[in-house]
């Protein structure tokens, strides 16, 4: 499956992968990657720096929302292969390393199967990569508080309850939040269209993700850029109300 990256804002591209989505932020040639897909989804992401015209080498860093493999996919090899730097929040940074996983087991799946769309998904998992052994071997914490001097200026939000590291980026000056798992727009396993959360067997602490909405919901922004489903627009505070309500 070819990547379809969408210009959402000057130098901000969501990008569609399997299943799944990354965001590449750009300063000149040089970017920052946040997330990078399922292992199966390397070819895309190369072919996505390609078409907004930067390169693997020009990769400041990756920034991953959780340590998931279909967030983590690539962030090895760009590491391992370029020396980019993997960055996530520090309670991230062993569930990186595989020191222990936190997410859906095979029992939670078959538990799961009568959800419509859950065996057509776990089919794609396993064909994407998304069960396989992928640690990134040197993931290091954030660097400090507060913006990170890369190409965007993320700013990293903890948000737990998907993982217990599980961060967002805020773009302040973009009013773009960029929100992996914490709050989707859809996801392959939901009938359901816009801002919610995933189904409950996902999460690590779903109270946690519940709560987490809050956070989200403080940042100042009306563009949202999640780990699943197309772009959001409109209020981030009014996507994080609706999720809440769509969970209670």
């Amino acid at each position: 499956m070819r990547a379809q990256v969408r210009q959402v804002a000057d130098d901000t591209y969501l990008v569609h992968g399997n299943n799944v989505n990354w965001v590449i932020l750009k300063d000149g040639d040089a970017v920052t990657l946040v997330d990078t897909g399922y292992p199966g989804d390397r070819q895309g992401l190369l072919e996505s720096l390609a078409q907004v015209g930067s390169s693997p080498e020009a990769v400041a860093a990756v920034l991953i929302t959780h340590a998931h493999n279909d967030h983590l996919g690539s962030a090895e090899y760009l590491r391992a292969t370029h020396g980019t730097p993997v960055y996530l929040h520090p309670a991230e940074v062993p569930h990186a390393r595989r020191d222990f996983l936190q997410q859906a087991t095979i029992g939670d799946v078959v538990r799961n199967a009568w959800r419509p769309g859950v065996l057509p998904w776990a089919v794609h998992v396993i064909r994407a990569g998304g069960t396989d052994h992928n640690p990134v071997t040197a993931p290091e914490p954030f660097p400090h508080e507060g913006p990170l001097d890369l190409p965007g200026r993320p700013v990293p939000v903890h948000t737990p309850g998907h993982t217990d590291g599980h961060c967002v980026y805020h773009l302040p000056g973009a009013g773009i939040v960029i929100s992996g798992d914490a709050l989707v727009s859809g996801h392959a396993t939901s009938r359901v269209k816009g801002p919610q959360i995933l189904p409950d067997f996902f999460h690590h602490e779903r109270p946690g993700v519940v709560a987490s909405l809050d956070l989200i919901g403080a940042l100042d922004g009306d563009t949202l850029l999640p780990g699943h489903g197309p772009v959001h627009r409109g209020p981030v505070r009014a996507a994080a109300e609706l999720a809440r309500d769509r969970a209670s």
